[in-house]
Order: C-alpha cells, then sequence, then structure tokens
C-alpha cells in the first residue's frame, strides 16, 4: 500500500509567522510604513498561518494547530483593527470599531497570556522553538508596557526583541525545509524534559 507522503505546514506557517513579525518591528521603529504590515498580515501572518493550522490539525499535531491558527487570526484581527478602527471615515460611520492605546493594550494582553500557555508547551519540544516562544513572549510584555505607559524605550526593545524573534523563526522554517534535502541545521535540546 502506497502512502502519500505530506509536507510539513510549519514551514508556511513559520515563513508567515516570521516574516509579518519582521516587517511591523520594521514599521514599529520607523523605518517602514504601515501598507507593509497590512498586506503582509492579511495575506501571509494571517491567511498562510491560518490555513498551516488547520493543516496541522491533519497531521494530529495540537500544538502547531492552536499557534499557527490562534496567531493567523492576531495577524487579521490586528490588520482590521487598524483598517477600521484608525479609518477617519469608518470611525464616523461606525464609532464602535475606533480604539485607544488602552484597548489596543488590552488585546495585547490577551495574546501574551496566549503566548506564555504556548512558550510553556514550546520548551518540551526543540531549542529553537523555545527560544521563539520566549522572544514573543518578551516582545509582547514590552508591547503591553508600551500601550498602557507610552514608554518608547519599551515600544522599542520589544520591536528589536522581535526582530530576533522572526529571525528564529525563519531559521527554524529553513532547518525544517533543509532538512529534506539532508541538511541538518542544530534546533537545540528540549529545554523541559
Amino acid at each position: 500500500m502506497n502512502t502519500i507522503k505530506l509536507g510539513n505546514p510549519a514551514v508556511v506557517g513559520l515563513a508567515g509567522f516570521g516574516m509579518t513579525t519582521f516587517i511591523l518591528q520594521c514599521h514599529n521603529l520607523g523605518w517602514c510604513g504601515i501598507a507593509p504590515v497590512i498586506w503582509l498580515g492579511l495575506c501571509f501572518g494571517g491567511t498562510t498561518q491560518l490555513f498551516a493550522g488547520l493543516m496541522e490539525f491533519k497531521t494530529g499535531n495540537n500544538f502547531g494547530f492552536c499557534a499557527f491558527t490562534g496567531y493567523g487570526a492576531f495577524w487579521i484581527s490586528l490588520c482590521l483593527m487598524i483598517l477600521f478602527g484608525k479609518n477617519p471615515e469608518m470611525v464616523k460611520n461606525f464609532p464602535i470599531m475606533s480604539f485607544n492605546s488602552g484597548d489596543l493594550g488590552f488585546f495585547l494582553v490577551a495574546w501574551t497570556i496566549f503566548t506564555l500557555l504556548l512558550f510553556i508547551a514550546s520548551m518540551k519540544h526543540n531549542g529553537t522553538l523555545a527560544f521563539i516562544f520566549l522572544t514573543l513572549l518578551l516582545g509582547f510584555i514590552g508591547l503591553d508596557v508600551k500601550e498602557f505607559t507610552g514608554s518608547m524605550l519599551a515600544g522599542n526593545l520589544a520591536a528589536y526583541i522581535l526582530i530576533v524573534c522572526a529571525l528564529s523563526a525563519f531559521y527554524l522554517m529553513t532547518a525544517t525545509v533543509y532538512s529534506e534535502s539532508d541538511i541538518a541545521l542544530p534546533v537545540g535540546a528540549p529545554w523541559l524534559k
């Protein structure tokens, strides 16, 4: 009986996560505008991660299913908040859609909690995945502080931490893709046995 070899959905999920996280931090540091964030967030970071998560469901990987669908929804909802909640015409017609720093702060705190829960589980996988989630958690905490206090120092520090997170996601994606070409990149032992 022939079995069909399936692709690993994590490779596109990690790529979408890494690229969108990277470009958002470029925006947060003032290096680029918001348009690339919106387009990547909706198309690659959002939709592609959502599909990757649903494909992880088929493989029986609950961690990947939860992480990729969750962060896919994060990117889609963040982009829609920016598109509709900061658009003066939309806010005028639908004031319920507007948001302020406090609202964004609570949105980010919810994702910080989600990330903390996944960080704990990530430590049972491999060192690179755990590092991705550690830097993501620290980045979210920095963004929470920025939104609630207005501290640009916290925001800039979070942006640099999240750039490291994005590059780490690219590395894990590369290690996964290269492994099929018999190129073994180290990913590190699990942090928890």
